[in-house]
């Protein structure tokens, strides 16, 4: 009713300390990754694994040459981690690696995927750190011509561009590093579930695809596959050489926005989420051209997250903070499924499938 005074939401004595603790922990839940960088930076994982899967504090001390002073504080920093769900404590004091710090120990590699340490270190840099403080100062600007990301206007530069390696060489390798270890990790899961596929092909080009890895592992599990990977010059200058050595895959250098090189099918695996809708549409149409009509077995392979493909969740969470890191170091985001059918459907393709969900990611057939 008009005039009548709206009521006030007043939170149960639960409901406010629950409340409060929810706060408490959005507001340091920063201090997670920035311990786990910590980790990662003292070759925790790698020394418990070295000590045969299980440490204690003061053999991770011994084993690390830290300071004696240090024990009760690493073992804080242990107890948070092992809260957090990096390693599993046990009733003994000790501290086990577990399927996520695994993936974090030195010169320890799964179906050919890269150790994942050089994400922890990106994604807890000062790099990254400052463009998501620099969001609110974004979110004001009114920019002239197309929107850059928070990343480019707080450092001047954007990440995959000269204007990165010249403000810092190391981040810029970094950043690149963190990129193929993402690319790489998860492609045995792919070649062991959705051997549907690679069923009938002949040719496959992957776009992006940098050293090899994914071609590589394609090959191995399907020697009847011919393989090429394209990549920018600056990419394929540092793998050209030894991955002719190798043989087993055709490396290609040039821009996805101008050319592909033909083949039965195109793998974009975790490519298109970096890129605008726009330019998506663009390296798609590259694709078209470059497979031949479905009945000959033409069809793209969308390796991707699709946005609400899983239950709410930790998964969800994950998929939304993927989108996040999008918004706050590129000009992509993630997408929903659609968003992926109007970006397939505008770039000319008749129809597509979701092969599979892997995760976070999904498996998409796209069909000329």
């Amino acid at each position: 009713m008009a005039g009548q005074a709206e009521k006030v939401f007043v939170p149960t004595d639960d409901e406010l300390l629950q409340a409060q603790s929810d706060l408490w922990r959005h507001s340091l839940c920063y201090l997670t990754p920035m311990a786990l960088r910590c980790a990662v930076d003292l070759g925790i994982p790698t020394a418990i694994h070295r000590l045969g899967g299980a440490a204690s504090p003061s053999e991770l001390v011994a084993a690390l040459s830290l300071p004696a002073s240090k024990l009760p504080f690493l073992a804080r920093l242990l107890r948070q981690l092992a809260t957090a769900g990096v390693f599993t404590s046990t009733d003994a004091g000790t501290y086990r690696l577990n399927p996520l710090s695994y993936l974090l120990v030195d010169g320890v590699r799964i179906d050919g995927d890269a150790s994942q340490t050089a994400i922890v270190r990106a994604a807890a840099s000062r790099y990254y750190v400052e463009a998501a403080m620099g969001l609110a100062d974004w979110f004001r600007k009114d920019f002239d011509g197309p929107v850059p990301s928070p990343f480019e206007d707080v450092h001047g530069a954007a990440i995959f561009e000269e204007s990165m390696a010249l403000l810092d060489p190391e981040m810029d390798q970094l950043i690149h590093d963190a990129v193929a270890a993402h690319d790489h990790m998860g492609i045995g899961p792919v070649l062991r579930q959705c051997g549907e596929l690679f069923e009938g092909l002949e040719t496959l080009t992957d776009c992006g695809g940098g050293d090899g890895t994914t071609a590589r592992s394609i090959v191995e599990a399907y020697p009847h596959i011919k393989c090429t990977v394209l990549d920018l010059p600056k990419v394929m200058d540092k793998v050209l050489l030894p991955a002719q050595e190798e043989g087993a895959v055709k490396y290609v250098s040039g821009d996805l926005f101008h050319v592909v090189p033909p083949a039965q099918a195109v793998l974009l695996k975790l490519v298109l989420h970096f890129w605008s809708d726009e330019d998506c549409i663009k390296i798609l149409a590259q694709c078209k051209k470059a497979i031949p009509p479905r009945d000959a077995g033409g069809k793209v392979i969308v390796i991707d997250i699709v946005l609400g493909s899983v239950s709410a969740g930790p998964m969800l969470e994950t998929q939304h903070l993927m989108d996040m890191l999008m918004l706050v170091m590129t000009r992509g985001r993630q997408r929903e499924e659609k968003d992926w059918s109007e970006i397939f459907t505008k770039a000319g393709f008749s129809g597509y499938k979701i092969v599979k969900k892997l995760g976070a990611r999904a498996v998409i057939e796209v069909y000329p």
